[in-house]
């Protein structure tokens, strides 16, 4: 019996490892290295977590975030509220954005409803030229 038991809790522990591995952010559009016109369309996509509005502590949920010309954020830390940092409180999954013309490290970050970065693991960076 004992070994039975180990075997459903080594499995359970393998079931949420890969539940948790199955969480990521992706960009839909613009591919990496695209060249764009601005305004440009971004759109967003998540695995493994549910949207919800910023306001809402809800586990496993939260929001997109896009940062220009910066990187991922650390786990825990806030976003902050600046031309550089753009937030889509409401939920949104996609957005235009009218950037000059130049080079461009675009790193999508999820955020919790506190707007707390769920770090690393659950960013994304592309680069884009703006023509």
């Amino acid at each position: 019996m004992k070994s039975f038991i180990k075997h459903i809790v080594f499995s359970a522990a393998l079931l949420a490892a890969a539940a948790a591995s199955a969480q990521s952010v992706n960009f839909v559009e613009p591919a990496d290295g695209a060249t764009v016109k601005s305004p440009f369309k971004v759109k967003f996509a998540v695995e493994g977590m549910e949207i919800k509005p910023a306001g809402a502590l809800v586990a496993n949920s939260g929001h997109h975030h896009l940062v220009i010309n910066g990187g991922a954020i650390k786990e825990g830390e806030s976003i902050p509220f600046d031309d550089k940092h753009l937030h889509f409180g409401k939920g949104q999954t996609e957005t235009e954005v009218k950037l000059p013309p130049g080079e461009y490290t675009l790193t999508m970050q999820f955020a919790n409803g506190a707007h707390q970065s769920y770090g690393t693991p659950m960013s994304k960076s592309i680069k884009v030229t703006v023509k």
